[in-house]
């Protein structure tokens, strides 16, 4: 889908695309080869971008206020992008239906990763000359596409669609090379109440390991946590390990 010179525009103005990539193999966080460019008729007239930060709070009877809240990490971030597809000026094309599909088939899970053993949808990245902030890889979790206006055939040519992006954080310094995760450890502030059999469970599904989080803190004395006291959790890849 070529871009075009829209409004008197000319060729001076950067389009934006959508490069759809097969999705890598392995543990590689990499998209895989390109399949096509999608490249936008009209470029689009707003971008939706999001980003959270999860914490968690654990109530306990003991804190009058509330618990203070833990921070589990930063979440990948979300793009809501809208594509308008326009070919009112040939009542007869096909292009406006084959482009939607062409979406659609974002959703699906490609042959080759079948073939790989690792069933995937496309990897997909976003890009708008400069726009750096809405460049990430990605893949598409959703498209609705609202079809308005209709040639002398009953095929669309006009639809507007709404595509959702998530983005595929690549590997970090002190990501597991096996699993692909990150290995995440965190700090917990201590409350009345605590101790480090009960954080173990509620951390890692076992008591039993409390002594992974008292060598990680240098702690000698197990019995005596001073609430205030901020302690830091092994990831579990770390506490499994031992």
């Amino acid at each position: 889908m070529a871009g075009r010179g829209k409004g008197g525009a000319g060729k001076s103005l950067v389009r934006a695309t959508l490069a759809i990539h097969e999705p890598p193999t392995g543990d590689s966080t990499k998209p895989g080869g390109l399949m096509r460019t999608f490249d936008f008729d009209f470029n689009p007239s707003q971008l939706a971008l999001s980003r959270r930060a999860g914490w968690k709070a654990s109530h306990t009877a003991a804190v009058r206020d509330g618990a203070v809240p833990e921070f589990m990490g930063a979440e990948p971030r979300e793009m809501t992008v809208e594509v308008f597809l326009d070919r009112s000026d040939k009542p007869d094309s096909n292009e406006v239906r084959k482009n939607v599909e062409a979406l659609f088939a974002c959703c699906e899970v490609t042959p080759a990763s079948i073939a790989a053993k690792q069933p995937s949808t496309p990897w997909v990245i976003f890009e708008w000359g400069s726009f750096s902030t809405a460049r990430f890889t990605s893949y598409i979790s959703s498209v609705d596409a609202s079809y308005t206006l209709f040639g002398t055939t009953g095929a669309p040519i006009r639809a507007t669609c709404q595509v959702q992006l998530h983005e595929i954080p690549s590997r970090t310094a002190g990501q597991n090379p096996t699993s692909g995760a990150l290995t995440a450890r965190r700090v917990h502030r201590v409350v009345a109440g605590d101790s480090l059999q009960l954080l173990a469970w509620r951390e890692y599904g076992d008591a039993s390991v409390w002594r992974a989080i008292a060598e990680a803190n240098a702690i000698d004395d197990p019995g005596r946590l001073r609430p205030g006291t901020e302690l830091m959790l092994p990831a579990a890849e770390e506490v499994g390990a031992r």
